[in-house]
């Protein structure tokens, strides 16, 4: 009885709203798909389901035989022989327990494991623009909420409705055949078993809600202080206590829903232990004067009081059948809802992979690795186009945020020669990062072509344009993992001695290589254990492992001081020896030795050359190079 009431407050917990949602056609088919291959393993444990309720009916059938024909007639050898099927039954009982938690199990995690995988590999091919408005706890949420959501529509949820559905015909079955008068008052008092769970059941609902935004609060506060940037931001305006406060009033809410839902949770409970018990009194109050009258004997109203304990779970789980289903269902749609979103960037079919001279991937040499842009004009995707507004944290309203069509270059076509080394500068927002974004993929152009070695990259493999083209970007990420591992993402089966040679060219092995634990040390979230130069010069060695025909830097040294750059500098002479190299640089003093100089304004060329021609031009480009060396000597600009 007591998991019957418990069963009951955690379904009328749930709430009822997600019934009102649509579904997209085709969801059922979806969903029967992924238990296609677990069909055997669900069918034995709908069959365990299904004899588990049948022995949990032959209970109350059997104890009161045991009374009727063996203990009342004081038969000896009828009551230790049904005592003996009893136990048989609670053994054989204990044994579908088994095999149902078993195939539960299989079929939960298998299809947990199917689901997760799906979707982090789905959303593994999602362009960048996806991940710049998705909200990552949104994404986390799909991975383990809804998908442990979804599984329970294959597990427990078609669990409970076949034992119920089965458990309950029996019971009436088996009461009607004892007495139809009592079977009658007893489904009378239904009403009165489920309206109070009702009442309550709908302010536990509120409460739930509420408790589950509180929780998010609370826990959105943990997420933000407890990384590094969060916690540094808090040291550094010394706002410890204050952000104890905050935390304590959220922490004090989620203690306050808390003690209520218990209480009420309490009620829910005790109002129907206290129901079942008027019940049962009810039963044996009419049950014993027909046995007094002679209409049955005891046995037969003992079994009834034990048969109407059974019937009040199923009736209070099949009435929250709905609810729960569609749980479950939403879940599945929610999962499905993301596994529906088609990536922007995709290989065509029969795309080719790229090989390209200077790759040192094994293959025989490729043409030059010469970039061409030939009268590309792109825009960046609307969020339409690329995401979920369930995803982000504040969805914009239609139509887009005003600027977000408009174009960000227009009819850009140069040539960045094989092996040389081409710069781009221009004023912040001219469309720099955009061209280096086109070049790696990240983005495909509305109009035009990008070609690497003759190559347009809409015909090219996404992982062999990867394996040719290595990028280093301003801020460069690590995971938080060791070096060694850091440095083997780019090369996985990359040798001790590599991983050594790449870091002395990275012009970084000096500092490893005095570190207690070398190579296996962890450089903490983000690689916050380094400094600003030390992650570039591990990001540079990784580029190096990895060997790429093209380099594309994307202000590498922006934010380094002196010193870093330094090392950052040296370091980069031998990341791009010998290979296409397009850089954009802040610092034009890092640039004056560049092949060739991309001036963009606008999203447009509007210069090129190289350093002394530009500058004798005069135009935008000596007008940033005066204002970025104004504090110098005159001579200094010579």
């Amino acid at each position: 009885m007591y998991a019957s009431q418990w069963h009951a407050m955690r379904g009328f917990s749930r709430d009822p709203s997600v019934t009102k949602q649509r579904l997209k056609p085709g969801t059922v088919r979806r969903i029967a798909g992924y238990a296609r291959p677990y069909r055997w393993d669900l069918a034995i444990f709908i069959l365990a389901a299904a004899l588990d309720a049948v022995v949990t009916v032959s209970y109350p059938v059997l104890l009161g035989v045991i009374i009727d024909k063996g203990i009342l007639p004081k038969r000896t050898g009828v009551v230790l022989a049904l005592a003996g099927v009893v136990v048989g039954l609670a053994l054989f009982d204990a044994f579908l327990s088994i095999v149902q938690r078993y195939f539960t199990a299989r079929v939960g995690e298998g299809l947990i494991y199917d689901l997760r995988t799906e979707v982090f590999g789905h959303v593994q091919r999602q362009p960048i623009a996806f991940f710049t408005r998705a909200q990552t706890g949104s994404l986390v949420s799909r991975l383990n909420s809804d998908v442990i959501g979804a599984q329970q529509a294959l597990t427990t949820t078609l669990s409970s409705v076949v034992s119920s559905v089965l458990q309950l015909v029996l019971v009436l079955i088996a009461m009607f055949y004892y007495s139809w008068l009592v079977t009658v008052i007893a489904l009378l008092l239904v009403p009165m078993f489920l309206i109070p769970a009702r009442l309550v059941g709908r302010r536990l609902q509120r409460l739930t809600r509420e408790s589950m935004q509180l929780d998010a609060a609370m826990g959105s506060t943990m997420t933000e202080r407890f990384n590094v940037a969060g916690a540094m931001l808090v040291k550094l305006f010394g706002k410890p206590d204050t952000e104890s406060r905050v935390f304590a009033g959220r922490a004090a809410k989620v203690r306050d829903i808390g003690v209520v839902q218990a209480m009420y949770g309490s009620a829910l409970f005790i109002a129907l232990t206290l129901l079942a018990s008027l019940s049962t009194a009810v039963v044996y109050g009419v049950g014993g004067k027909l046995v007094i009258d002679g209409v049955f004997q005891v046995g037969a109203l003992v079994s009834m009081a034990l048969l109407l304990q059974r019937m009040y779970g199923p009736i209070t789980s099949l009435s929250n059948v709905q609810v729960n289903v569609m749980t479950a269902l939403v879940s599945f749609d929610r999962v499905f809802e993301v596994l529906d979103l088609r990536p922007l960037i995709e290989d065509k079919p029969g795309a080719v992979p790229l090989v390209l001279a200077g790759q040192q991937n094994g293959s025989a040499p490729g043409p030059p690795a010469d970039i061409v842009f030939d009268h590309v004009s792109f825009r960046y995707p609307a969020a339409s186009e690329v995401s979920l507004a369930s995803l982000e944290s504040i969805a914009l309203p239609q139509p887009e945020r005003t600027g977000a069509n408009l174009g960000v270059l227009h009819d850009v076509s140069f040539t960045a020669p094989a092996k040389r080394l081409t710069a781009l500068v221009g004023p912040s927002g001219a469309g720099k990062t955009t061209i280096t974004n086109l070049v790696s993929r990240l983005y495909d152009p509305d109009e035009g072509t990008v070609r690497i070695g003759g190559y347009d990259l809409r015909d090219v493999t996404q992982d062999s344009l990867h394996d040719a083209v290595g990028v280093v970007t301003q801020d460069a990420h690590l995971f938080h993992d060791t070096i060694r591992a850091n440095l083997a993402y780019a090369r996985p089966g990359a040798t001790g001695q590599e991983l050594i040679d790449a870091c002395r060219a990275a012009q970084i092995w000096d500092l490893v290589s005095v570190l207690p634990d070398g190579l296996d040390t962890v450089v903490g979230d983000r690689g916050y254990r380094l400094s600003g130069g030390e992650k570039q010069r591990v990001a540079l060695a990784r580029l190096l492992l990895k060997a790429p025909a093209v380099v594309v830097l994307d202000e590498a040294t922006a934010h380094l001081d002196s010193e870093s750059e330094a090392y950052v500098q040296r370091a980069l002479k031998t990341a791009l020896s010998g290979r296409t190299s397009l850089v954009i640089a802040h610092r034009l003093s890092t640039i004056r030795d560049a092949d060739q100089i991309l001036v963009i304004d606008n999203g447009q060329i509007r210069q090129r050359g190289r350093h002394e021609e530009l500058l004798a031009a005069g135009g935008l480009y000596a007008e940033l190079y005066r204002t970025q060396f104004a504090s110098q000597e005159p001579a200094a600009l010579a």
